[in-house]
């Protein structure tokens, strides 16, 4: 159900129509901080903008981290999936699982212990402060992520998207009863993403164990296998090494901005979130292209590789020129969005 073999047909056709969903699910994803921004910032003020910009930062940075360990692993599932390895798939999941899990309760835990030292790090002003350590006090889940890489490993899409359309629907719901009704502040705001992130990610788990029994591990794939976890470590590690350099260069841009007071960071905070939303669709085509790729080097097709690279740099490039072109020229405009149309100097620094 929803599964498409990347392996065979048009290849143009096929990394359009595996990449849409992948795309719309990313900037469904992002409408979670989205949402978060606009209302604390039309609400709440600037000081809670800037705090929710610095949280934004430091919270893309860790989710990325855990996003390319599990991009990572869904390449080695994708690559099992094409040679038609099942049991190997099974139990290439059920090690993937620990291991990231591990992973991930490592970066909770360290996150925690190091949260004064990345406020240091980021140049915090004191009146900020209070209301990032609310919003950051309530993060963490990678299960979403997870079992969306399996899914989209065997050509599935299209069922993680419709989770998060729920979900950020919850979300938003959620975000304005938590700070508009309840008054509850930045607070209110992080724990709406954060149920929302649950309720997609106890969704998505539930939906992988009953509807794809297939590819659900028995008492036989739960064993570790050496040979397997070193395949995944081996991508998954660069993978998220990959995902995160960016977003760490960010927060370190996000240090330097915060020195510069409050004006420069709410400004800041809703010209990543454009930034962001602009360029992820080429990001997340790139990741539906990863599975492609590894498909078809599982199904030992290399002439279709090679083929779809070309497709694929095209269609990137493409992409790439229209929206910057559209971003430079209503920076404005979407700055708007985030910022009331009356803070014209933190309306300029963002333009600039």
């Amino acid at each position: 159900f929803m599964q498409q073999d990347l392996t065979q047909g048009s290849i143009r056709g096929g990394l359009i129509r595996f990449s849409l969903p992948l795309i719309a699910g990313n900037l469904l994803q992002q409408f979670y901080n989205i949402a978060d921004t606009l209302i604390v910032g039309r609400f709440l003020g600037n000081v809670a903008l800037a705090a929710v910009g610095s949280a934004f930062s430091l919270m893309v940075l860790l989710t990325s981290l855990v996003l390319g360990l599990c991009m990572g692993s869904g390449v080695v599932f994708s690559q099992l999936y094409g040679e038609g390895s099942r049991e190997r798939l099974k139990t290439a999941i059920a090690n993937a699982f620990v291991f990231i899990a591990i992973l991930s309760l490592a970066l909770t835990a360290a996150s925690y212990a190091l949260l004064n030292a990345f406020l240091s790090l980021l140049r915090v002003p004191q009146e900020a402060i209070p209301d990032i350590t609310a919003y950051l006090s309530v993060f963490f889940t990678f299960l979403y992520n997870f079992f969306a890489a399996v899914l989209r490993s065997v050509g599935n899409s299209l069922a993680p998207l419709l989770f998060l359309l729920v979900s950020t629907v919850v979300n938003i719901v959620l975000d304005l009863v938590f700070v508009l009704v309840f008054k509850w502040g930045v607070s209110g705001a992080a724990w709406a993403t954060v149920i929302a992130q649950i309720l997609s990610a106890l969704g998505i788990g539930l939906y992988f164990l009953l509807r794809l029994p297939e590819l659900r591990p028995k008492r036989e794939n739960i064993r570790f296998s050496k040979p397997l976890l070193s395949r995944i470590a081996s991508v998954s590690v660069l993978t998220s090494v990959q995902q995160s350099i960016m977003n760490f260069g960010i927060l370190m841009i996000q240090s330097l901005v915060n020195s510069f007071g409050i004006a420069t960071m709410a400004a800041f905070a809703a010209g990543v979130k454009i930034d962001s939303f602009a360029y992820s669709p080429a990001q997340d085509f790139a990741n539906g292209f990863a599975t492609f790729v590894a498909q078809n080097s599982g199904a030992g097709k290399p002439d279709r590789v090679r083929q779809g690279i070309r497709e694929a740099a095209l269609l990137s490039l493409g992409f790439c020129a229209v929206v910057s072109a559209l971003v430079f020229v209503f920076a404005r405009p979407l700055l708007t969005i985030f910022i009331d149309p009356g803070e014209s100097a933190i309306l300029d620094i963002g333009v600039h």
